[in-house]
Order: C-alpha cells, then sequence, then structure tokens
C-alpha cells in the first residue's frame, strides 16, 4: 500500500510539472504574440500547482505552508 502511494504521489508530481511546463509555456505564447489572454479563466493557472503540492511529501507540504505563510506575513 506504501509503495502504490508513493507511485501515485510521483505520478502526481510528474503530471504536475508537466501542467505548469505546458499551460504556462501556452499562456506566455498568447501574451507574448498579442492575443488576448482575457478569456482564460484564472484557476487554469493554478490547477497544476494543486497537483504539484499533493506530489510532495508530507514534509515538503507542511514547509510549502510555512512559507506561504511568512510571505503574506510581510
Amino acid at each position: 500500500m506504501v509503495a502504490l502511494e508513493t507511485l501515485l504521489k510521483k505520478i502526481m508530481l510528474i503530471v504536475g510539472l508537466l501542467g505548469v511546463i505546458i499551460i504556462y509555456g501556452g499562456f506566455l505564447y498568447l501574451l507574448f504574440s498579442g492575443r488576448s489572454t482575457a478569456n482564460l479563466p484564472w484557476y487554469l493557472l493554478l490547477s497544476p500547482w494543486i497537483c504539484v503540492y499533493f506530489g510532495l511529501t508530507l514534509p515538503q507540504q507542511l514547509a510549502a505552508i510555512a512559507w506561504f505563510k511568512a510571505k503574506l506575513k510581510r
């Protein structure tokens, strides 16, 4: 069961990273080519990061939350 969980976390991490590359690459292409990005929903840019977050180990997830808290307190 632990091996399955580890495999699923790695898959989530890979899918998330590929999503970041593909979605942000497409967004930057539209942005720099002069085409409108107004019809893209905001959650499209956030969705791959959710996969990345859940692909991390528990200590890494907690460190990410602590990092965000520190950034927001400034």
